[in-house]
Formats: structure tokens, sequence, C-alpha cells
């Protein structure tokens, strides 16, 4: 086999290998030794991507100072002997891909993925000004395409779905063995084209079938307002995600806010998923000073860097953020150096949990790795990798807003029990009417809270639950659910504000 096709394969291997491991192998080749290693890891990927242009002796010179010669010896043995003997024909790019693939399988982390050019063109879309799709953010969590959290406005919050709903099926197709960005794209589709998803939801003993119409998906990330409290005038930040406008926009919602004479302010990262590292920062370095990190990362090596602001003091009114289970990694960041470093409160649920930062790397030929470089710690070295943080003040939405959507086959009638009569007695209590038990269980009291609810909105008294009865009140309680007297976490968030 001629060298160079042998070395273009091994080649794209290899930039996986730097820092695969966590050992950042041959990386002092490529830089300083007052370079940092995600500094020296640009470095070996930008000799990466000209390797073509390498002669055969520069090419070896280049793997051997990389790698060593006997990790590579098997790996381009194990190449030679596939490629020259195997009995089912083999395409050279598959075999080089699959070796990539297997090996971030072995990192066991979701958050380390590659994608070729082909899927990376695709996800291009996500840090441009709007994409199609369902809107929403997923990881991969125990083999599954966990929702982190839908995106404010999008046709996924609209479908009522919630973060840790773990995808099964996209229209009837199963999603297991799938890596994420595979199963993603089937998600992903054209505006007005219809996708329907089979959902495990946790606490809910059967799948649901969640029917989702695709839109145009806008990554407007910062939305404002303003409310008067006790006399007080309260400026709230609503950020939806961390993209590449977020921080430049923030900034001027923010001075905006502030000309207009706010008094407190209220941060508010709920259903966040994350985004850009650098973009949270910005944000950051606008309220914490200078003598406190605003945020700690840890490398491979233990070795860790502390990142601050420049500015002398904090801001003359005081912030609170509100945050929930669907507040996730650059959000997290947010919250943790906020009550650390600023020693503001934060309200509302438990976070996420996502403690590490990835770093995507290109690899030459269009193709990216995106891997997991670093731990991010709290101001105070603090992990919060799959533990979360927790809110100083508790509050949780009333239980009306964590129902599930109910598909009706057959009509739920009295004696009967199961998740879909509770989401149905959550629903009713929720919309003032009196089902009794919130169990399951279909209750002679269920049946006549039913009964009054098909009387007051012009529906067939059967008290049965039939599928024009569950739309109808699933049709209310979105509604209810979005009016922002029922936000307590909000409602809470503002009143410690002034206190």
């Amino acid at each position: 086999m001629n060298i160079k096709t042998r070395y273009a394969a091994l080649i794209v291997i290899l930039a996986v290998l730097i820092g695969a491991a966590g050992s950042y192998i041959g990386m002092q080749y490529f830089g300083a030794e007052n370079e940092t290693p995600a500094e020296r890891l640009a470095n070996a990927s930008e000799k990466a991507e000209n390797f073509g242009s390498l002669s055969e002796e520069e090419q070896k010179e280049f793997i051997e100072k990389m790698a060593g010669n006997k990790n590579l010896k098997k790996v381009d043995q194990a190449f030679s002997i596939i490629k020259s003997n195997a009995l089912k024909d083999v395409d050279q790019q598959q075999l080089v891909e699959g070796a990539i693939q297997g090996m971030l399988d072995t990192l066991e982390d979701p958050y380390s993925v590659y994608m070729d050019k082909k899927t990376m063109e695709q996800f291009n879309q996500t840090i441009e000004s709007s994409f199609q799709g369902i809107g929403a953010e997923v990881s991969m969590v125990n083999d599954k395409v966990t929702i982190v959290a839908p995106i404010k406005g999008s046709p996924a919050e609209e479908a009522g779905l919630k973060p840790n709903d773990q995808i099964l099926k996209v229209d009837g197709e199963s999603l297991e063995g799938l890596d994420l960005y595979e199963a993603v794209l089937k998600i992903r589709g054209e505006k007005g084209s219809e996708v329907t998803l089979k959902v495990d939801r946790p606490g809910v003993s059967e799948p649901l079938k969640v029917d989702i119409v695709r839109d145009k998906i806008p990554l407007e990330t910062i939305y404002t307002d303003t409310k008067t409290i006790e006399g007080k005038k309260a400026g709230i930040i609503e950020i939806t995600s961390f993209s590449e406008e977020t921080a430049k926009d923030f900034k001027k919602a923010l001075t905006k806010l502030e000309n207009d004479g706010i008094e407190g302010l209220v941060i508010d990262v709920r259903g966040n998923p994350g985004g850009l590292f650098t973009d949270v920062q910005e944000i950051l370095k606008q309220f914490i000073p200078k003598d406190h990190p605003i945020v700690q990362v840890k490398n491979s090596k233990g070795e860790v860097s502390k990142y601050f602001s420049d500015i002398e003091s904090k801001k003359d009114y005081p912030i609170t953020v509100v945050m929930d289970e669907g507040s996730a990694s650059a959000s997290e960041i947010l919250a943790g150096a906020m009550h650390e470093a600023g020693g503001y409160e934060l309200v509302g649920t438990k976070t996420f949990g996502k403690g590490t930062v990835q770093q995507t790397i290109p690899m030459g030929d269009g193709s990216t790795i995106k891997l997991t470089l670093f731990k991010w710690l709290t101001p105070e070295g603090n992990w919060i990798h799959e533990k979360g943080i927790e809110p100083t003040v508790k509050v949780k939405q009333p239980d009306y807003f964590y129902t599930s959507p109910v598909e009706i086959e057959e009509p739920l009638t009295y004696n009967n029990n199961g998740d879909k009569i509770k989401s149905i007695q959550e629903m009713l209590k929720g919309l003032g009417y009196s089902p009794g038990r919130t169990d399951g269980y279909f209750s002679e009291e269920t049946k006549e809270a039913v009964e009054t609810f098909q009387s007051e909105h012009q529906l067939n008294v059967t008290g049965e639950v039939d599928a024009k009865t569950a739309g109808k009140l699933e049709e209310l309680i979105v509604k209810k659910v979005r009016d922002e007297e029922n936000d307590r976490q909000m409602k809470k968030a503002l009143e410690v504000l002034f206190q």
C-alpha cells in the first residue's frame, strides 16, 4: 500500500488520539512549553489539516513524533490486514470513520462525538440565525437520546416535551444503536413536515406518542421585561441559550434596562441547555468583581486555570437567578458564579448537572470531533457534573406544569387506573375542578369532575375522557401554564429581589 494512502488514513485517527486518552500525546512537539494544552491541541490540529501536502518522509516523521511507533504500527497493521484480506469488500473511508467512532465509544462520554462532513454541514445550522426542526437541545444519557430542554416558543415546547424525556423512536423507527447526531438528523426536518416521537418520560409507565410539526427555529436568545414590585422597578432578562450573539445582546439589553432605571435584576436561565463557554464568561464579567474567579477549568493533567473579570465591584442593585432542571452547562456556570462569587440567591429547582467542556477539532476534510477536554468548576472549586446545583430558595411550579400529554385510543372510564388518568386528574385539579384522588385511579369523584368539565365546555357529558375531552383539558392547561400569573418561580425571584 502506498505510504501516503495509509498515513492519510492514520492521521485522521491520530487527531482523535490526541487527548482522547487524557495524556496529550506528543503535544510538546507542537507548541512552546508555556502554551496551554488547548493551544497545543489547536497546533496539532492545524498540522493534521495540512498533512496531505507533506512529503512521505515528513508524514512519517510527523506521525512518529506525535505518538511513537509502537501504537501506530498496531493501528496501521490492523488497517492493512482488514483492507487487504477481509472477505467483504471494505471501503477505506468507512474503516477510518469506524476507527474514529470506536475510539470515541471507549470514552463512554456522551458529549464526545464524531461528525462526518455531511453531518457537520447540517449541524453548522445551529450557530446560524435559524434552523428547521422541532427546537430542542438533546444529549445522550444512558445510551438514550434525552431532552435537555425545549427551545422557548419551539414546536417541541408547544408539544409538551420536557427535560429528561427520552426519545425512543422517530416515525416508528428505533433510535437504538445510533449516535447522538445520527439520531438528531432523523428528528430534524423541513418546516411544515410532521414527525411522531415515541417518548419515555420519568415517572410515566407507558411511552408517550408526541406528534410535532417542524418549523423554523429562530435563535434569538435574549428576552427582556420589567415588573414593578412594591413600588420598585425590576428588570428581567431571560437567556434561552448561549450562542455567538448572546453576550453582545445581553449587554445591550442590560444597558437599556439600567438606563430605564431598574432597581433590581432577575436573570432567568430556566430551560436553557447551555452553549458557548466564551459567551457565559463575557456575561459574568459584568457582575463578578475581579477578586473572585468566574469559573475554573481543569484539564486531564489536573492543571487548573482560573478566569477573572476586570471590574472592581458588584452592581449597585440586587440580583437573583431563576433556574430549573432544564438549566444545563453554561447556565450552571452562570448560576454557580452568581451565587458563590457574587453572593446572589438562586431560585427554582435543581439544575441538570453538566460539568464538562467540549472543544471542536476540525479533521481537515470537513469532518469534526467534538471532544471533552476539560471539567469546569465553580468559583469555589466544586464539580457539579451529574449532581446539578441546588437552589438557595427552592420553588416548584404547580403540579399541573408537569403533566404529560394524553394520547387517547380508548376512552378512560370509571374504575380504571393508570398514568394517563393521573395526568387527567392533575389537569382537572389545576383548572379548579375536584377529581378527588390524583393517584391514577378513576374514582366516582373523578367521573363527576369530568362530567362538570364537559358540561361547562360544550362537550358530550359522558363522564368518560375521550380524545376531545383530553384535547380541551390540554389546551386549557397549556394556556394556564403560559400565564405569568401562575409562574411561582418568577414571582418568588422577584419577591426575594427586594427583601
